[in-house]
């Protein structure tokens, strides 16, 4: 299962899909955000991802985690989310 990786400019709707997605098929899916707006888009996506789910009777939490990443040889601390069914 990969990280779903989440910026300002991505689609809620195709981030959503693609929890939804991954949540069916591995029963967990891992959303992560770097920034203000990419954590914004992430918890619109996450919002729809649950009714998306909810339509297929999987109920699930979210619990958001800080993660350290390394990009172009500096650590950025990001924001991760964890979904897994209730």
């Amino acid at each position: 299962m990969d990280m779903i990786k989440v910026s300002a400019n991505s689609r809620t709707a195709a981030v959503a899909g693609a929890i939804a997605g991954v949540v069916r098929e591995f029963k967990r899916a891992e959303v992560q955000a770097i920034g203000a707006g990419a954590v914004n888009q992430a918890v619109k996506a996450l919002a729809l991802a649950t009714g998306y789910l909810k339509n297929d009777n999987i109920h699930v939490v979210c619990m958001p985690e800080f993660a350290d990443v390394t990009i172009d040889d500096k650590v950025r601390t990001a924001i991760k989310f964890v979904v897994e069914p209730r």
